[in-house]
């Protein structure tokens, strides 16, 4: 292992996904324990996951992060090795540092592959890390980057993306064209405690500002838990029937709030947005997520170096 500052290595925090039609309700019913998720929710999302393939491609998209960091660390002189720890399947968290631990690991950079915090983005996290360290007895300290909601790398993805949905409408239509700025809806007390929806905001006005286009909002998806509970709203779908009563004839969604495609964004976003679109007669277009996409890398990698600047 080689190291050329005092953390020896980079852990990717992802949250999981099932791989296989076998994996979908072993995978489910590990997100949903100690949690109040009805069971008709459990099965709405176990169909959903049928319809996008049987499996989702988060831990590709993790690993291929994690690939692309170690490459660009690498070229960029720091030789650091990257681990991937999952919340919600494997490589479970406490496998990984097991693992880091018996590679030699002390000092690791934790970055969770989330760009807006909130105490299920963020903490939550967090707190794995440290019960996984007193579960496994290893000796790993573990330090985390800042979140990437306004990096400028980020930023330029992102506005990238969108860019590509505008090259999809008539010329003459894209000034009037909406942005829908998307992410996980969470309970409001859980937003209310966090700088979640300021993060947000902070994101979807950086990419308009960057494609010098006003016309957007901040929506949200994916709404679990009890019904009586309040969410951050408005939904997405109550939004794209909105705007096809005001006489909106293209629309651009673009989920923000997700870091690469699963089911959130290939089956929330892909295939119920978009029916709900096509049923209310306007041109829904999604802008595809930063994945594994070069300029999104430079960012992750730059935001560990500004870590490892600030130790020094």
């Amino acid at each position: 292992m080689t190291m050329g500052n005092k953390f020896d290595a980079v852990l990717l925090l992802g949250y999981g996904g099932p791989e296989k039609p076998e994996d979908i309700r072993p995978f489910l019913e590990l997100v949903a324990k100690g949690r109040p998720i009805p069971k008709e929710r459990l099965d709405e999302v176990a169909h959903h996951y049928e319809l996008i393939g049987g499996r989702s491609p988060i831990n590709e998209y993790t690993y291929k992060q994690a690939k692309g960091l170690e490459n660009a660390l690498s070229e960029n002189g720091s030789k650091i090795p990257v681990f991937v720890g999952m919340r919600n399947w494997h490589p479970f968290i406490p496998d990984t540092l097991k693992d880091m631990s018996d590679r030699g690991v002390k000092k690791a950079i934790g970055m969770i592959m989330a760009a807006h915090q909130c105490e299920a983005s963020w903490e939550r996290y967090v707190k794995d890390i440290e019960d996984a360290i007193a579960e496994t007895g290893v000796e790993i300290e573990c330090e985390y980057t800042a979140p990437l909601f306004d990096h400028p790398l980020f930023i330029e993805d992102s506005a990238d993306r969108a860019a590509e949905c505008f090259e999809q409408i008539p010329p003459d239509e894209r000034n009037d064209t909406l942005i829908l700025f998307s992410a996980h809806s969470i309970p409001v007390p859980m937003a209310e405690s966090s700088p979640y929806v300021e993060q947000l905001t902070t994101t979807a006005r950086l990419i308009a500002g960057r494609l010098n286009h006003d016309k957007w909002r901040l929506v949200y998806q994916s709404r679990s838990g009890r019904p009586q509970d309040p969410w951050l709203e408005p939904d997405v779908c109550e939004v794209i029937r909105e705007i096809a009563k005001e006489g909106g004839r293209y629309l651009i969604v673009q989920p923000i709030g997700f870091l690469c495609d699963h089911v959130e964004v290939l089956f929330d976003i892909g295939i119920e947005a978009k029916e709900a679109a096509d049923e209310a007669g306007i041109t829904l277009i999604r802008a595809q997520t930063v994945n594994d996409d070069p300029k999104f890398i430079e960012a992750m990698a730059d935001e560990v170096k500004r870590t490892i600047g600030r130790s020094e």
